[in-house]
Order: structure tokens, then C-alpha cells, then sequence
């Protein structure tokens, strides 16, 4: 069954790939924006399964971002694969650094550590005039490999690279959640000095989780940045880290694929009530999550679950 779900995941990456050139370019970009910040919640998934909530992956979000952004503008180089490289690679340190930390604390205490060092960042952002404060700044237009697309063309690139990083992360998180440490999650999650006395250190799983959490959300804050042509502190703030949050909990952590659902269906929501009802599209967004706990309370991801087990039963 596992290479079965890899296999429709495959085809189901190649349909979206191939349905860009023809659709409006409006989605085109929603549905960019939504699958690079889908690697933010694919991050949050790999917490969630062990047990752990992060209220602060703005703080790599924007790091990613922001990597892009002065990276282009301090050196030149506009190559977004290795844009995104440096944006992934430049969260993951920090997440290896802020690990240490982390990876003592659990519940309500990682949680709002890693929301405080979310703040810090945003804070050292707007008071920095050098980095544009408040207003931020533009990112210069990527290439790639030489290739200068514009117009429909460079959102229609933006949209392959970010289906490309997506289908790259959904098949090593796969691998990993398959593996011993991936597997470990669970029991660390219900009784963790068992797991130590079995001698395995819960301590280094759970901050090689954070790395994974980080690098994902740097490659998501990459991508968005180049998507969206501008990057700014509030990337780093609160509120930030709170709609990755709650995308997770409307995703659910059953599957991988939930990751990029939940995201795809967010974004959709949110555009669509914007739109007809700007002035409470919050209450839509409330409205749909109240509807998915209620009927779905393992998140939109068990949907696939379900399906599996359909198929299973079938035979």
C-alpha cells in the first residue's frame, strides 16, 4: 500500500503540474502560495505527530524569506534553486542552534518558547531601518538556471519549482516517518521515559525533528517570498505562526499528502471569503475549522486514510 499512495501521490503532483498553463493566473498564484506554505505545515505535521505544537515557525518562515530577499540584493544572484537552497540551509542552522534549547522543553513550554523566539526575530526586524523595518522591501525577480521568464510565464515557473520542492519533501518526510526515528514518534508522545530506557534519546529526536520542522519552513518561506516579490516583518509575527497552526489542525497529521490538502483548502477559503464577504471572511475561516473538527476530528488527512482502508476492504 505504501508505494501504491507514493504512486497517486505522484500522479496527483503531475495532474497539478500539468493543469498550470491552463488556469487563470490568479490561481496559478494562489495555489503557489499554497504549496509553499503547505512545507511550513508539513514541518508542523512532524512536531504534532510526537506531540509538540510550534507557535513560532514564522521565526524560519521568515528567515527563508528574508534570505532570499538579501541574498539577491547584497550579492546579485537570482537563481531561485539556489535561492531556495541558501533560504533552507539558512533556517535549518538557526534551527540547529534553537534546538539545543527546544529540544529540553515540552507542552505549553516549547510552544511559547518557540513563539517568543518568533517575536525576537520580528522585533529585531522592525527596528532595523537597514532591512526596511516595518515597510520591508522588495525581492529582486529570479531566474532559473539563465532562464528570465516574466509575466505569466514567471508565475507559472514559481508554480513547477514549488510543485518540484513539494513533491521532494513529501517523499523524504514519507521515508522518514517510515523510519525508527519517525516511528518513535508515538511512543514518545505517550511515554517517553519508556522510550529512554529502551536507550534511545528522546532529547536528539526531538531536536532532529526541530531541524526537519525549520529546513521545511525555510524552503516555504523561500518559495512565498519569490511568489509574492516582497518580504516584511510581519512575516515573523504571531499571527503568522497562528494560521500555520491552524491550517495543521484542519490538515491533521495522518498522512503527508494532509499537509498540502489542508494548505490548498485554506488558501481557497480564505480567497474565496475575502472576496464575498471581506468583512468576515474570519468567521468563514472559523466556520470551516469548527466543521472539520466536529466531522473530521482527525483533520482533512484522514480522508485518505479512509480511502485506503476502503480500497483494502474492497478486494
Amino acid at each position: 500500500m505504501a508505494s501504491r499512495a507514493r504512486i497517486a501521490g505522484a500522479l496527483l503532483f503531475l495532474a497539478a503540474a500539468a493543469v498550470g498553463p491552463f488556469a487563470p493566473d490568479w490561481i496559478v498564484s494562489i495555489a503557489t502560495i499554497a504549496f509553499a506554505n503547505a512545507l511550513v505545515v508539513l514541518g508542523l505535521v512532524v512536531l504534532w505527530r510526537v506531540g509538540l505544537v510550534s507557535f513560532g515557525q514564522a521565526l524560519y518562515y521568515c528567515l527563508g524569506a528574508y534570505a532570499v530577499a538579501l541574498v539577491a540584493r547584497w550579492t546579485g544572484v537570482t537563481d531561485a534553486f539556489v535561492l531556495v537552497t541558501l533560504g533552507g540551509a539558512g533556517a535549518g542552522v538557526v534551527a540547529v542552534l534553537v534546538g539545543f534549547l527546544l529540544a529540553r522543553y515540552r507542552e505549553i513550554f516549547f510552544a511559547m518558547l518557540s513563539l517568543a523566539l518568533s517575536m525576537i526575530l520580528y522585533g529585531v526586524l522592525v527596528k532595523t531601518e537597514s532591512l526596511g523595518s516595518s515597510d520591508g522591501f522588495t525581492v529582486l525577480t529570479p531566474t532559473f538556471l539563465g532562464y528570465a521568464p516574466h509575466g505569466k510565464q514567471l508565475g507559472l515557473t514559481l508554480y513547477w519549482l514549488t510543485l518540484a520542492v513539494d513533491a521532494v519533501a513529501a517523499v523524504l518526510v514519507g521515508l522518514y516517518f517510515h523510519s525508527i526515528a519517525g516511528s518513535l514518534a508515538a511512543p514518545i508522545r505517550d511515554n517517553e521515559i519508556r522510550v529512554e530506557f529502551l536507550g534511545v534519546s528522546v532529547t536528539t529526536i526531538i531536536h532532529i525533528k526541530v531541524i526537519i520542522a525549520g529546513v521545511l519552513g525555510g524552503l516555504g518561506g523561500a518559495l512565498a517570498a519569490m511568489c509574492i516579490g516582497h518580504v516584511d516583518p510581519a512575516m515573523a509575527y504571531w499571527t503568522t505562526s497562528g494560521g500555520f497552526v491552524f491550517v495543521t489542525v484542519l490538515a491533521g497529521s495522518g498522512h503527508v499528502a494532509a499537509a498540502f490538502i489542508g494548505s490548498l483548502v485554506f488558501e481557497a477559503v480564505r480567497s474565496f471569503a475575502v472576496d464575498v464577504m471581506p468583512q468576515f471572511w474570519q468567521m468563514a475561516l472559523g466556520t470551516v475549522l469548527l466543521l472539520t473538527i466536529l466531522f473530521l476530528p482527525e483533520g482533512l488527512g484522514s480522508l485518505v486514510s479512509r480511502l485506503r482502508r476502503r480500497g483494502e476492504a474492497k478486494p
